[in-house]
């Protein structure tokens, strides 16, 4: 088999463990926000309005072209014939109703990453909800609390490895009531796909060295269902928005941004104050979503690129600066602003009087010293423990409090792998180490590194019973996540 793509497993050395080096340092925020005596309550958005008719989206078998030609296409599953699905629009307020069909072979969920919504639309199979056996519908309502980018994508418990590996992935984009002033919105889905020399996926084994290490790392990246890089021809000067999502399995990278000024306004979907990446790089985990504006090189025939820092970099988008057609006039002038703050979220949180919890997380394969991955006495059916078990729908939750309570959960990593967990239905502040403080932006999907520990704090003010989850989806369906309650 021909791999195209070095893996981020133990295989390539220093760049999984540098994968999220310095998480504290995703971007030179300044000062952090200080903690306060008092959590305001959450505002509450305003009233929906009235649900439309319900749009229809077929999940079915189809063929793509994944490698450039000559190659042949490939047997993947996806959303209305294309893999990636299509991007979903709304506005803040609206009501999306969604007919779900399975047309695959496998019962199948969709589980909407990162929004707040009602906890019986979250779409987790078998906790969640009953999953949508093949030839039946479900029909999601939702109706979201805040603006920004989502990852709709398979999970369901023991079976969200394989149709998300095969395909099916999208974008819901809930659009601002007064979205930012740009030329091009541009949503940018990366994912990767473990294909053959014939171009045909990979079998995806239920047990293994996949679920036990890094997971289904793919041999082939794409940007929105096509082989990078995609090529976008803009005016100089003009102002573009990219709403950048990573829907791969398992693949946990950074991304580079090459000659351009990249201001990030809103990370996992929330808006937070404008900054640039240090070092032009972002961490990009499963699950993670950025929006980016930027503005184009002024110069005719000047390019610009973000790139993925696997092997020697990967460019995934490149911008080139072309000359604008006559009458052509750019939409937005002067500096990128900040997007409005989320009113729904608090300002702070009382962590004096949090609820706590603890997650400890341990297994899975080894790292020997020469950088190897050993397996060697771990079981392949449950490599992962999580407070010495693995989930359990039945079983005793994480925690459980009342609505409005402040809540603190301290995770540790004693495994041999960077795990990027993702929290439902709340978004969340990264604390710092001394409880003193917190990064300045809302977060639904952290990265805890190899041996470390960090705490992330959140209201609990979404009822129902809500995952914590492994966003490495073979990890996830050997049982890394647990759950809490909210009463």
């Amino acid at each position: 088999m021909k791999t195209d793509l070095p893996a981020t497993g133990p295989q390539a050395g220093p760049n999984r463990r540098q994968a999220l080096a310095g998480i504290a340092g995703i971007a030179a925020l300044g000062a952090a926000a200080p903690l306060c005596a008092q959590a305001p309550a959450s505002g509450q958005a305003s009233e929906p309005a009235p649900a439309t008719a319900a749009r229809e989206l077929i999940a079915a078998p189809a063929k793509t072209r994944l490698r450039p030609a000559p190659a042949t296409e490939s047997e993947v599953w996806a959303f209305d014939g294309s893999s990636p699905g299509p991007t979903l629009r709304m506005k803040l307020g609206e009501t999306l109703r969604l007919n779900l069909h399975n047309r695959t072979e496998k019962p199948l969920s969709l589980h909407w990453h990162g929004l707040r919504h009602d906890q019986t639309m979250d779409g987790v199979g078998g906790f969640s909800q009953e999953a949508i056996a093949p030839g039946d519908r479900f029909e999601y309502r939702l109706t979201p609390r805040d603006s920004g980018s989502y990852l709709y994508r398979p999970l369901l418990l023991g079976g969200s490895s394989e149709p998300a590996g095969r395909g099916l992935c999208g974008l819901l984009v809930v659009e601002e009531k007064e979205p930012p002033a740009v030329d091009l919105d541009l949503p940018v889905l990366v994912g990767d796909w473990l294909l053959g020399d014939d171009h045909k996926l990979l079998p995806f084994p239920a047990t293994g060295q996949e679920g036990a290490a890094a997971g289904r790392l793919g041999s082939w990246l794409t940007v929105n269902g096509k082989p990078p890089p995609e090529r976008v021809g803009l005016p100089p000067g003009a102002r573009v928005r990219l709403r950048l999502a990573n829907a791969c399995n398992a693949r946990i990278m950074r991304l580079r941004f090459d000659g351009l000024k990249a201001f990030v306004v809103a990370v996992d979907g929330q808006p937070t104050e404008t900054f640039e990446p240090v070092r032009a790089q972002l961490p990009f985990a499963p699950g993670t979503r950025y929006d980016v504006i930027f503005d184009m090189p002024e110069e005719i025939g000047a390019s610009a690129s973000v790139a993925a820092l696997i092997g020697p970099g990967m460019p995934l988008v490149r911008f080139v600066s072309e000359a604008a057609k006559p009458g052509t006039k750019g939409v937005a002038t002067g500096p990128v602003a900040a997007l409005p703050p989320n009113p729904t979220l608090p300002a702070a949180v009382k962590l004096q009087s949090a609820s706590r919890a603890e997650i400890t997380v341990e297994g899975g394969a080894k790292i020997d010293a020469d950088n190897k991955l050993n397996l060697s006495g771990v079981d392949q059916t449950r490599p992962w423990r999580l407070n010495g078990g693995t989930g359990d729908p039945q079983g005793k939750p994480l925690l459980s409090v009342r609505r409005g309570t402040p809540v603190v959960i301290g995770i540790t990593n004693k495994t041999d792998f960077l795990q990027p967990f993702h929290v439902h239905g709340h978004s969340f502040r990264l604390l710092h180490p001394l409880d003193d403080g917190w990064e300045p932006y809302f977060l639904d999907t952290v990265q805890i590194p190899e041996g470390k520990r960090l705490h992330i704090a959140f209201i609990a003010d979404n009822p129902g019973r809500w995952m914590i989850s492994s966003t490495v989806l073979e990890r996830f369906d050997l049982g890394l996540w647990t759950w809490f309650e909210v009463l």
